[in-house]
């Protein structure tokens, strides 16, 4: 009797020990910008492509002296609000091939306050920008309803902003030329890009 009550013990206790060794794993990366830091934890173990790509270009140097390019202002929903963009702008110096999109559905993540997600045309096209939201944007997320094929894959959001946001906050804030831009991006370029002087795993 003793024998099965440790048995039955041992099977219940299991899937609780291999969800703690399955526990989504992180890694901290710093933005060092001209306006201060921005420390990112990216979600290694629940996005590990997206991930694994953005620690590539850590580790690379590839977003060293790039610059956060795009303050996109929302007039709803708590103040302030909206996203800031950066990364490479597809400089054929710094740009990698794209990645595989890992979907909020699949994922789990989503695009709250604070969320950093892959700015991509198609899915596949992702490589070396991204960008911060100010506020909660589910609607970025996948949505399997949804007609229009952008929306139904969504943006793939691979980290999240743990110290900083009031750095994310002040770039958003910052002038915007309104003769720069191109479509409906037009008015949302900075007039000034802050600079991302270093990128690197905090130590």
């Amino acid at each position: 009797m003793l024998k099965r009550f440790a048995l039955a013990a041992l099977l219940v206790a299991t899937p609780l020990a291999a969800q703690e060794e399955a526990a989504p794993a992180t890694v901290d990366v710093v933005l060092e910008t001209t306006m201060g830091d921005i420390v990112i934890a990216l979600e290694t173990g629940r996005a590990p492509i997206t991930a694994g790509n953005f620690l590539r270009y850590v580790d690379e140097g590839r977003f060293d002296g790039t610059v956060f390019s795009r303050a996109l202002p929302l007039d709803w929903g708590e103040q302030p609000n909206g996203l800031i963009q950066g990364g490479t702008q597809w400089d054929p110096a710094r740009v990698l091939p794209g990645i595989a999109h890992e979907p909020t559905t699949q994922t789990g993540l989503s695009h709250v306050r604070g969320a950093v997600s892959m700015a991509m045309g198609d899915p596949g096209t992702a490589n070396g920008d991204f960008s911060i939201m100010l506020g909660d944007q589910t609607g970025l997320d996948a949505n399997p309803e949804a007609d229009d094929p952008v929306w139904r894959n969504g943006y793939a959001v691979f980290g999240r902003v743990v110290e900083g946001m009031d750095v994310v906050a002040a770039i958003h804030a910052a002038p915007v030329d309104p003769a720069k831009g191109e479509g409906w991006m037009r008015g949302q370029m900075l007039a000034d890009p802050v600079v991302i002087v270093d990128a690197h795993r905090m130590e």
